[in-house]
């Protein structure tokens, strides 16, 4: 026997058409790609988004060809996004902080047909343009005044294209499978890996997002998504603002302090969302000009682990409530959020700070576990190391063109290849990548908590810490360290800092002072280039 319910696809326009019929005048802010803030609508957007779909479909796009955007966070990237999905392509977004080899890899590997970029990276695609062979039009995200002279390939200004259609257009009819967007993995082994996101993922991750256990957007709030769009799918609220019906504020291209506070208080944001990198920039810009964030209420951070002194810092200092995050690109991409249950609602102090330092627990829709190398289940006591693994119906289940081969265990997990802890309330704890936890006399140290430590330093601008080979103990943790500018310390200030906050088998054996840190396309430290620098480092233990 079935139900007796109407059989209504979920469809990703179907979150816009909301947006635009019960939200239509909620303001969206831009800082544009020229320089001037500009302001849309819902109800504009969503008129917008049908003459970008009407174009695609008037140029041949057909079901399932992939559409390219290297763009910043706009209103005119939000409405190509829709666009593109409304008549059954598939936005593909594309990391312009990758290095060119690898943008030519994933263009080519998804075998886009149209490119639409920001002007801001005429000169790069200039360059690459001669290794793009399917590429068959380029069209810049701006109107006809601003189109810069260029020889790319059939280059029109975004404006005068989609001026070329009247708009009356109708959503294509498509299968709620049917793929909605794409988004390369940053390729820290091998290449770049393609994840397919599906319209019915999508409409089920923004909804997961957007609970009130989670996000909890409503219309009454700001939104300012910091994080680009090109990152883990904008962290899905590209679809969970609209749903909720939020205002929007997009910080175009430009994400230093000063640009991301004015922006902050002009439009009176009440929510943003960004990596540790960012927050950190905004800080140093609000300690040196003596600003505050009278209208912000919470902060998301994710990408990588957020330090405990900046939490306390925002929480103490500025009065913003900062929500650890964590996801994956495989996973659309959240995968848990630290959101107080009643049963950890009253801690305070250090003991709230400790649990604000974990990645949090997953929402509705997403099973995880820890596992040993074997695939045996081990215990949520918050002290276990283990494989993290997911499940759900926005997480990958294979990626595009079969690429690394099956990905999920016998019982369907995805294994993130990160390495955790989960307590037992629930509350999941990465330790490390599952390549860079350090391994020592048969057990485990977590890299990620003696870098969180180090920088809680007052000296100390930035720390990695590194596996270094060791004859006793097979490895031993090597600590790297960037110190603040005009800031001094030594190696016996910092171990001595960190002397009783962790068992003293854990502490570094040695520690190196850099100029700077190597880091990925996606703002990570590039352990992989650190590991290659120091492969030949001699621990000054090495000779006991």
């Amino acid at each position: 026997m079935l139900g007796l319910m109407q059989d209504w696809p979920l469809l990703c326009h179907r979150i816009l058409d909301h947006a635009a019929v019960q939200h239509g005048g909620r303001r969206i802010f831009t800082r544009s790609v020229e320089g001037p803030i500009v302001e849309t609508n819902y109800r504009k957007v969503r008129k917008r988004a049908l003459k970008v779909a009407q174009r695609l479909a008037r140029d041949g796009l057909r079901h399932g060809d992939r559409v390219a955007t290297l763009a910043w966070n706009t209103a005119r990237h939000l409405e190509a996004w829709y666009g593109i999905m409304g008549c059954g392509a598939v936005y593909h977004t594309i990391n312009p902080r990758l290095f060119a080899d690898q943008i030519v890899y994933i263009v080519n590997h998804a075998e886009d047909r149209v490119m639409l970029a920001d002007t801001t990276f005429v000169p790069l695609l200039e360059e690459l343009a001669p290794k793009l062979p399917s590429i068959e039009r380029y069209v810049l995200l701006t109107d006809g005044a601003q189109l810069p002279k260029t020889s790319l390939k059939g280059a029109i200004a975004y404006e005068d294209w989609i001026g070329e259609v009247d708009g009356d257009f109708v959503w294509h009819a498509l299968d709620e499978n049917a793929a909605a967007g794409m988004c390369y993995t940053s390729g820290t082994t091998g290449n770049p890996k393609g994840v397919i996101y599906s319209h019915r993922s999508n409409v089920l991750h923004a909804l997961t997002s957007s609970s009130s256990d989670m996000l909890g957007l409503s219309p009454r709030e700001v939104v300012m998504p910091v994080v680009p769009m090109f990152h883990a799918n904008g962290w899905s609220l590209p679809f969970t603002a609209p749903l909720a019906g939020a205002s929007l504020v997009f910080p175009g291209s430009k994400m230093d302090g000063a640009s991301i506070h004015e922006l902050l208080d002009r439009f009176r944001v009440t929510c943003t969302a960004g990596v540790p990198t960012v927050w950190s920039m905004l800080l140093n810009h609000l300690e040196q000009t003596g600003g505050k964030l009278p209208y912000l209420k919470q902060m998301v951070v994710g990408g990588s682990a957020c330090p405990r002194a900046m939490t306390q810092t925002f929480q103490d200092r500025y009065g913003v409530e900062v929500i650890h995050a964590w996801g994956m690109t495989e996973m659309s991409p959240l995968g848990s959020m630290c959101i107080p249950k009643p049963e950890v609602a009253a801690l305070k102090g250090e003991a709230k700070l400790d649990l604000q330092t974990k990645q949090g627990r997953p929402p509705f829709l997403v099973e995880m576990k820890i596992t040993d190398d074997a695939g045996r289940e081990l215990p949520w006591d918050g002290k276990t190391f283990g494989r993290l693994k997911v499940r759900g119906p926005a997480v990958a289940r294979a990626y595009f063109k079969g690429e690394g081969g099956e990905i999920l265990d016998p019982d369907g997990f995805f294994d993130t290849g990160d390495v955790a802890t989960i307590d037992e309330y629930g509350y999941m704890r990465i330790t490390d990548r599952a390549k860079d936890v350090i391994k020592s006399g048969g057990e485990w140290i977590s890299s990620i908590d003696l870098e969180n430590l180090a920088i809680g330093h007052p000296a100390v601008a930035e720390a990695a810490v590194i596996g270094v080979a060791h004859p006793k103990w097979d490895e031993r943790p090597l600590l790297i360290i960037v110190l603040k500018s005009g800031q001094r310390a030594s190696k016996s200030d910092i171990l001595g800092f960190m002397e009783g906050k962790i068992a003293k088998w854990w502490i570094p054996d040695d520690v190196v002072f850099v100029d700077k840190i190597p880091h990925t396309a996606t703002g990570k430290i590039q352990k992989t280039t650190l590991r290659e620098c120091f492969r030949d480092y001699r621990l000054p233990t090495a000779a006991e």
